[in-house]
């Protein structure tokens, strides 16, 4: 992927630039300031822009993330930040970012939420989730299900017919890392703490019909066919 790095911490930010290099993303501009990150957006146009949300000098990722939106909807936003202000994480989800993540992330973990962004999904952290989900339009949806996208739905087909993550990536041709993020994703959304609890939080609500697992992925089954994870123990994403 296309990405252009937003960060004031320079070294953090080639650092970066140089571990995701080495993944086979072309890192198109390393930036300081929110201004200088949206004018490197505007002349690179990459897929995705790894954006802070706290810069010196009364300088706004808020602001930046917004200008991103609005004037080059073709970039992502992906917020990387020490943030922990739900009310700052909340206008950030409100923007419409793809991706919220503590700044401490590890490069394969920041990776993988690439690859799931790429795809058209989005990644939000759980812990940083959970303090603004009350505020957040997302939890106001009507269905939990209706929170997923197909390539997340598919991924609950799949936690329900009790598949475990080597089997999903196998079958849907991603790595076990990127299978992973997306089954966490699911849980964060679904407000669950495990794929057992997703499941029977699936049966509970009668779920299953607003699946649609994409090709080759199971058949949903019915209420009463809930697959226990393997080991019959709650299993983490």
């Amino acid at each position: 992927m296309r990405l252009v790095l937003c960060d004031d911490q320079r070294i953090l930010c080639e650092a970066l630039a140089t571990a995701l290099a080495e993944r086979d993303h072309q890192v198109l501009a390393v930036t300081t300031t929110a201004t200088a990150g949206v004018t490197a957006v505007a002349a690179h146009h990459p897929d995705i822009c790894l954006l802070d949300l706290s810069f010196p000098d009364a300088e706004d990722g808020l602001d930046a993330a917004r200008a991103i939106a609005q004037h080059h909807p073709g970039t992502k936003v992906l917020v990387l930040s020490g943030i922990s202000d739900p009310q700052m994480l909340s206008e950030a989800m409100d923007i419409g970012i793809a991706g919220l993540l503590p700044k401490d992330q590890d490069v394969d973990q920041i990776a993988d939420a690439l690859n799931v962004i790429a795809a058209g999904g989005a990644v939000f952290d759980a812990g940083l989730h959970r303090g603004v989900a009350s505020g957040s339009r997302e939890q106001r949806s009507t269905q939990p299900v209706d929170r997923l996208t197909p390539r997340e739905k598919e991924i609950l087909a799949r936690i329900v017919a009790g598949e475990s993550t080597k089997q999903m990536a196998r079958a849907m041709s991603i790595t076990t890392g990127t299978a992973s993020m997306y089954a966490r994703n699911v849980l964060t959304k679904l407000g669950v703490h495990s794929r057992l609890q997703a499941a029977a939080l699936v049966s509970r609500e009668e779920l299953l019909n607003q699946l649609r697992p994409g090709e080759g992925s199971p058949s949903s089954p019915g209420p009463s066919d809930v697959v226990i994870p393997p080991d019959g123990i709650d299993v983490p994403a």
